[in-house]
């Protein structure tokens, strides 16, 4: 079932896409949020990132080169990944870089001080 879903063994699918493609992912949201750019793009790039994964499942792995389930899926975790990192990036640059307007509200988020 799984199988057939991601367009190659689970296992192969987990170790590449989560591991893998996802620190890279980390990476590419921590850029994008280091240089103050906007949200939006970590969409393409996370577009990118998956477009390479699924090309490595199938040259490395075997997999379906097109599989539209297993692009969507690593897609989808590897745009999770990259905003997760993007926004607690930005929120650590902002209670850093403007200690006396804001101030942190967890760790995703900043307030304004009182």
């Amino acid at each position: 079932m799984s199988e057939s879903l991601l367009g190659v063994d689970p296992g192969a699918f987990f170790g590449l896409t989560v591991l893998l493609f996802g620190a890279a992912a980390l990476a590419s949201g921590r850029a994008l949020a280091r240089n103050w750019r906007p949200l939006w793009q970590a969409v393409p790039y996370a577009m990118l990132l998956a477009a390479a994964d699924r090309f490595l499942l199938y040259a490395l792995f075997e997999g379906e080169l097109v599989s539209a389930s297993g692009f969507a899926i690593g897609w989808a975790i590897l745009l999770a990944f990259s905003l997760l990192a993007y926004r607690a990036t930005r929120a650590r640059l902002m209670v850093r870089q403007y200690p006396w307007l804001y101030e942190p509200a967890g760790p995703l988020s900043w307030r304004e001080r009182r």
